[in-house]
């Protein structure tokens, strides 16, 4: 029998032809799997962009619209009320 040429030869054909099928489905399946986490990282990323921005223009609008703090008016002040214990009592806080 020559080399190369029984069936033990074509077998082992066969599984390499097999093994590199797989090996190129893997490399294939794993080579998709990259592009879609890539893809999905950048269509995550940009909403998450215009969440941000969203809320940000939102509480803008919010301070334009609301209505703003109201300003202090001037008032008049009280006069003072005079002590009543003042005919009681003299200033230095003996009795008179």
């Amino acid at each position: 029998m020559m080399a190369g040429r029984g069936p033990k030869n074509a077998q082992r054909s066969k599984a390499a032809t097999e093994r590199a099928r797989l090996y190129a489905a893997r490399t294939s399946w794993h080579e998709g799997q990259i592009s879609r986490r890539v893809r999905d990282n950048a269509v995550a990323g940009i909403i998450g962009g215009l969440i941000i921005v969203g809320a940000v223009v939102s509480q803008s609008v919010h301070a334009a619209v609301t209505a703003p703090e109201p300003e202090p008016t001037q008032t008049s002040t009280p006069t003072p009320m005079e002590n009543p214990f003042s005919e009681l009592f003299s200033p230095e806080g003996t009795a008179q």
